[in-house]
Order: C-alpha cells, then structure tokens, then sequence
C-alpha cells in the first residue's frame, strides 16, 4: 500500500496540487468527482458495470463492485424523489472508497476526511499532507476562481473550511486543522503549487515511492 492524503484549506489550490503529484508519480487522483463517479456506477446493477467496464477506470468498477456489496444500504431510495442523499449517507459512501482506494495503492486522496479515516494505518504505507495558504492570499485566489468581491469571497473560503472543519469533527472526532494530524504542511503562497507538488513527491521517493 502506498497513498497519500491532501487535506487543504480552501482557496490553497490543494487540489491541484494533488493532481500535479499524481501526474509527477503516475498514480490516481481520488477527489470528490472520483467519489461520485464510483457511487454512481455502484448504484447500477452489476451486469451495467461489467458492461461499463471499458469506458469506467478498472479502479473505479472495482471500486464501485466492493462498495455495492459491502453497503448496500447506503443505496436505499431517499425519502422523496430528488432529495439528496443526507450527509451521513455520504460519508459512508467516502469512507468505502477511500478505504477500498488506499488497500489498492497509488493514488493521491483529496479532502473528504481521507487523512482521519486512514490515520491508523501504518506510517510507512501513507503520507499525510496539509496544503496551506496564508488568507489573504487564498481570498485573492477565491475572487479570482469565482469571480467574487473580496468580501464575498472571504465568506466563501471561511464557510468552506468552517464546513469542513465540522464534517471531520462530527465523523472522525478530529481536528482538521491541527499540524499534528500531519506528515508534511506545505504552504502555497510560498512555495507555488509546483514547489508543493515537488516536495510532496520528494518525501514520497524518500519512503521508496515512484
């Protein structure tokens, strides 16, 4: 096993970042759309997947197969039609990929708690990254994305992480934003997401990575 974990704050571009160290490494990105895509295609049934299989990553149908059989429940039709799943409902959903992912091996796993719900496996087998930014910095980066006011844009990075911040508490009972809960902190503002990316990479190939 080999994963690496991105935890960011929002506006520090922890996702990019992410998917330059996958490419640097030649693993798989595990984000939010990855996660959607393998619930969908385990809501399907199994013959649909198979058939699917070449036009879906093979990581993804594994995934989605494991995750269909392991809790199918988490499947069960809402209460009315085009009611989103409840919040709970989808951390299960997480937390099946990315334990399912991580017991693959080389792939990058951005947010949704991937660092909580992977802290007890050994040390060897993950590294842990919290991608920074100074506020201002990630504001400027936010009004620029979203084309924002800076006090709109403000709110939108302080909610976001205010969001995440109580999505880890409430499953995982940990703090997201405490350095301890890291391998490696690497601030943006300073480094750019090239330099992240490259130091993320390196204390990778420090452990054997490649």
């Amino acid at each position: 096993m080999a994963v690496i974990t991105v935890t960011r704050q929002y506006g520090a571009g922890g996702s990019e970042v992410a998917r330059r160290v996958a490419a640097l490494l030649g693993w798989i990105v595990i984000d939010n759309e990855f996660v959607s895509a393998v619930a969908a295609q385990a809501g399907l049934p199994a013959e649909t997947v198979a058939a699917n299989e070449e036009r879906v990553p093979s990581l993804m149908a594994r995934l989605a197969r494991a995750l269909a059989v392991s809790s199918p429940e988490v499947f069960v039709p809402v209460e009315s039609p085009g009611e989103p799943p409840d919040e709970a409902r989808l951390a299960a959903v997480t937390e099946h990929v990315v334990r399912e992912a991580a017991a693959h091996g080389r792939v990058v796993i951005v947010g949704r708690g991937g660092q909580s719900i992977l802290a007890k496996i050994p040390h060897s087998e993950a590294l842990h990254v919290y991608v920074t930014a100074p506020r201002d910095a990630r504001v400027a980066a936010v009004m620029l994305r979203l084309n924002l006011s800076e006090p709109d844009a403000a709110h939108v990075a302080d909610t976001t992480d205010a969001d995440r911040d109580r999505y880890v508490h409430r499953f995982y009972g940990r703090r997201r934003d405490d350095p301890a809960n890291y391998h490696l902190v690497v601030n943006t503002a300073l480094l750019g997401f090239d330099g992240a990316a490259a130091t993320i990479v390196c204390a990778a190939s420090q452990r054997g990575w490649s």
